[in-house]
């Protein structure tokens, strides 16, 4: 029987969010960081355009808060954005400081290249050629395998945090998790003083996404079942462009090949997009989404063409080296033809609820990253404000961590898993099926458009479900396959009851019953669990 584990902080997740924290975290600490896959599998690994921050001297935060509350469509928080914002200067610089390298300007290594993506009045967006979080997080990783009070646990997946509240003990208050090592098939504890969740987002929901496929909304569904309040859930962003191919899976064609010029064409070659926003090519996500989603079943297409071939070759393979190789292995030639796109769930914005030092409603619990709710995207996310979020709110865990380590005790004992009831799994066809059954459904009643009545037919086959799962998890060893699709479920049925609570359109969430925008609802989505129990410091979450 293996000890049950003890460290000062556990940090669920290793993408920027995750490493960001471990690493602004006292080298005092004895920090456990956790991966469901290898470490550097994650979104970051795959985030393309860059990140948002003021750098060019005509631009200013006021213009960068401006546009971010803009695309927020009148749910965002403006302290948030503001203390955002206004931080990017020190992100940039902790991203530098750990090996981290920007695109600089041509012809002059002293100040960085600066990209523009929907949504922003000016060139803002940081990137590393078209691979930022490849950079990111690669760099990031070497430099937590150097920090000796940082062990990495790969092929680790939280099952369920341990709570004051769940054992049977006053108040709600995190003490570790119970995780489940794939490899070795068990379950062991983790007891810690203070646990962040860094999971991502929940968009393998959906059966067409731009996310690999770590992105199953652990964190908000555990943090959901340890008794944390969840807000707009409804607000999923659909990338507008994903390259169209069966073998390409979840390949992204960044934002910032329309920033530099590249044009959406229907199937006969028009362009359409000045239809539908001013903005045309460069109007917020969700414009771009909901109008290829309307040209391709007015049409009846598969896909829709994204140009940029009237550039000259050498300046796409400058830009876009990546994303111009991966598609010549997909027999594409970004440089001489358009290329087939379709949309896909990109984005989570909704989370679990925090307040501005990343704190969410179980003490010592802290949520970053996309899968915390902090009021920064409001009802659609602006282009490359995901990874500044990640490290400035990072910055914001790891000064309340820093500030009471030495005030918060290490948790003794904990229960220890309990699997004496249960035997090993002759029917995995079950979870695959079922998998398979909730990314369908979501993605036909839950998408881009929604309607009630599609809404009421996901939340009916989400009930049988769940009930299936909740028998199959009471009787079976657990398995990874069966966590994620446990998770995903509740995720699921979390987006559903948003949608449905939301009776109007607003940003990313269009509904074919209330289309217009109704100011009477520019409020949050605030979902309770039974188990909630309020802290103290709650009126600054609320």
């Amino acid at each position: 029987m293996i000890n049950q584990y003890k460290y000062d902080v556990l940090v669920i997740g290793s993408g920027a969010a995750g490493l960001s924290l471990a690493l602004s975290i006292s080298s005092e600490a004895r920090i456990a960081v956790f991966a469901k896959s290898n470490a550097s599998e994650g979104s970051t690994l795959y985030a393309q355009g860059g990140i948002s921050a003021v750098f060019d001297p005509k631009d200013s935060f006021d213009s960068h808060v401006a546009d971010t509350m803009d695309a927020g469509a009148g749910l965002c928080h403006a302290d948030s954005v503001r203390q955002t914002i206004e931080q990017a200067p020190q992100a940039i610089q902790f991203l530098l400081d750990h090996g981290v390298r920007f695109t600089p300007t041509a012809g002059d290594d002293s100040s960085f290249h600066l990209t523009k993506e929907g949504g922003h009045s000016h060139r803002r967006i940081l990137h590393a050629a078209d691979k930022t979080g490849q950079e990111m997080e690669t760099s990031l990783l070497e430099q937590a395998h150097n920090r000796s009070n940082i062990d990495i646990f790969e092929d680790h997946l939280v099952v369920d945090l341990i709570t004051t509240q769940k054992i049977g003990q006053s108040g709600n208050r995190c003490l570790g998790a119970y995780v489940f090592n794939r490899k070795a098939g068990q379950v062991v504890e983790f007891s810690a003083r203070f646990t962040a969740l860094a999971t991502g987002g929940a968009s393998k929901v959906y059966l067409y996404t731009s996310n690999p496929d770590v992105s199953t909304g652990d964190g908000i569904a555990i943090a959901w079942r340890a008794g944390c309040r969840v807000a707009n859930m409804e607000f999923i962003q659909f990338h507008p462009t994903c390259l169209y191919h069966p073998q390409a899976k979840s390949f992204l064609i960044s934002e910032a090949v329309r920033g530099e010029g590249g044009k959406l064409l229907l199937p006969d070659g028009t362009r359409f997009m000045q239809r539908f926003d001013p903005r045309g090519e460069l109007a917020p996500r969700d414009i771009v989404a909901r109008a290829i989603d309307h040209e391709m079943k007015r049409l009846g297409a598969d896909y829709l063409l994204l140009d940029i071939s009237y550039k000259s070759a050498d300046f796409i393979k400058k830009h876009f080296p990546t994303i111009y190789e991966r598609c010549l292995e997909f027999g594409y030639d970004m440089t001489k033809e358009p290329l087939p796109v379709v949309p896909a769930a990109h984005y989570t914005c909704g989370g679990v609820m925090t307040d501005a030092h990343a704190q969410t409603d179980v003490e010592n619990l802290f949520a970053v990253g996309e899968v915390a709710f902090t009021g920064l995207h409001g009802a659609n996310r602006m282009a490359s404000n995901s990874l500044l979020e990640c490290i400035v709110f990072a910055f914001e865990a790891a000064k309340q961590i820093n500030a009471n380590l030495k005030n918060v005790p290490l948790p003794r004992s904990l229960p220890r898993w309990d699997e004496s009831r249960v035997t090993d799994s002759d029917e995995e066809v079950v979870v695959s099926h079922n998998w398979n059954e909730l990314r369908h459904f979501m993605w036909d009643y839950v998408g881009i458009v929604r309607t009630t009545k599609r809404l009421e037919r996901a939340k009916r086959r989400i009930q049988l479900l769940k009930q299936e799962i909740a028998d199959y998890y009471g009787n079976f060893r657990v398995t990874g396959d069966l966590l994620e699709l446990r998770n995903l479920v509740m995720v699921a049925e979390l987006i559903v009851d948003s949608a449905m609570a939301r009776r109007e359109s607003r940003g990313l969430h269009y509904t074919l019953d209330f289309p217009e925008t109704n100011n009477a609802l520019k409020q949050d989505t605030v979902l309770i669990p039974p188990n909630y129990v309020p802290l103290e410091r709650d009126e600054a979450i609320a």
